[in-house]
């Protein structure tokens, strides 16, 4: 996937996706977190969304139903190249791997099945990236160890394909992993892009059709700029 360096710290800026999960339990939203081993480079110790970096693979993962067609407008918009499909899919990867919690649907896949999808292809499933909104964009601030141009999709629980409690398939990458209600996720130790992606979550709690404007927090050497997508020029 694409990287852009930065002129001051010569950081790259990698893609990334971020899967934003929502429950309804005793009649409240409920999010799903975990937490970074204290030894990680990138946020130490911090609850947050399961997601990580795209890989370059994600390109050619075939989804067995692809993003809706606005949400797929909008990660084209400020961006050198279409990483819709590779997004989507790393979405996907990421919430598989780091939960155990699969997004898809049953069907065989055509033709070999790449190591990161093993387990997830030997359940019969396919993934299926029509249940995610996109709802967010940040750019990582200059100044730190790694740098993120990260998506961050909002998806229900019900889409999963299986027992949303169940997270003996994931890898050790986040411990902890716990549903909180979402009015007391603030009570953790969250990164400050957390905090300000909780606010849109909360706005889309009880919202299943993709927003037609997604917030853009952009950092770059020069300035830092709150934008939004909406289908047109971000100026």
């Amino acid at each position: 996937m694409s990287e852009t360096r930065t002129a001051a710290t010569d950081v790259p800026v990698r893609d990334a996706a971020t899967v934003i999960v929502l429950r309804e339990r005793a009649g409240a939203p409920h999010v799903l977190m975990g937490q970074r081993g204290a030894a990680a480079a990138f946020m130490p110790n911090k609850v947050v969304f399961p997601g990580g970096a795209v890989d370059p693979g994600d390109a050619t993962v075939p989804l067995a139903r692809a993003l809706p067609p606005l949400c797929a407008d909008r990660l084209r918009e400020d961006s050198a190249q279409d990483l819709a499909h590779a997004l989507a899919a790393a979405a996907i990867r990421e919430l598989w791997e780091e939960t155990g919690l699969p997004l898809g649907v049953a069907g065989a896949w055509p033709g070999a099945v790449p190591p990161d999808w093993a387990g997830f292809a030997a359940r019969g499933l396919l993934p299926a990236a029509d249940a995610l909104q996109f709802v967010f964009r940040a750019i990582t601030p200059p100044g730190r160890p790694r740098r993120f141009d990260a998506r961050f999709f909002l998806v229900h629980a019900e889409a999963l394909a299986g027992d949303p409690d169940d997270f003996s398939a994931a890898c050790e990458e986040l411990s902890h992993l716990q549903w909180v209600p979402l009015a007391e996720v603030r009570r953790h130790d969250l990164p400050f892009i957390t905090e300000v992606v909780l606010a849109e979550v909360a706005a889309r709690a009880h919202d299943r059709s993709p927003p037609a404007s997604v917030p853009f927090f952009r950092n770059d050497d020069e300035e830092s700029l709150f934008l939004r997508l909406k289908g047109m020029s971000s100026a």
